[in-house]
């Protein structure tokens, strides 16, 4: 176990030139300070990022589904409509001499218009779905950014003593003193 160590060890006793030497001490090395951090989030915020985005992967589907019903719904509308022209076509048929050009004109508005609506629907659900994505980042966001300022708070709290407060306290008085004299 000794001549293991030893290279280790001996990493310390090298004089160093200028600033520059192998810092020993693991514990004060960043990346080990980092994994450290990173691993703590990673376990802790895993199981509330992963339930923040299967409750809105489930809203999202929610939304889907609505949207594939008013699909369908545009599809059957289609579909009376289709008949509809069918049977428009029928008495075409029978009324050709007297009117042709003002059924002909019926049929097109009545395409033009289901399809309008049918486009609307489609152009709805897309928007719903954005919406809801742009809706579920946004809230992540907003959790992740609160949970690093209540980190960043708690660290905060702990490295500060009395006497730290008592002097931030009064500098931001004298600061604000200051400001007052500026403006007045």
């Amino acid at each position: 176990m000794k001549n293991v160590t030893d290279p280790f060890l001996s990493l310390g006793y090298w004089p160093s030139a200028g600033s520059f030497g192998f810092n020993t001490d693991i514990l004060a090395t960043n990346p080990i300070n980092l994994s450290v951090v990173l691993g703590v989030l990673i376990f802790f915020g895993k199981g509330v990022l992963s339930d923040l985005l299967d409750n809105r992967k489930q809203r999202i589907l929610k939304t889907i589904r609505n949207s594939e019903e008013l699909r369908g719904g545009a599809l059957e509308k289609l579909e009376n409509a289709r008949a509809r022209l069918r049977k428009v076509e029928k008495e075409a048929d029978q009324f050709r001499i007297n009117g042709y050009s003002e059924i002909e004109r019926e049929k097109l508005n009545l395409i033009n218009s289901t399809s309008k609506t049918l486009e609307q629907l489609e152009n709805y659900k897309n928007e719903t779905i954005y919406f809801e994505q742009q809706k579920a980042i946004n809230e992540v966001r907003q959790r992740v950014f609160q949970q690093a300022l209540q980190g960043a708070l708690g660290t905060l709290n702990s490295c500060l003593n009395n006497e730290l407060h008592l002097r931030a306290i009064s500098t931001n008085i004298g600061m604000f003193g200051t400001m007052k004299e500026i403006t007045d």
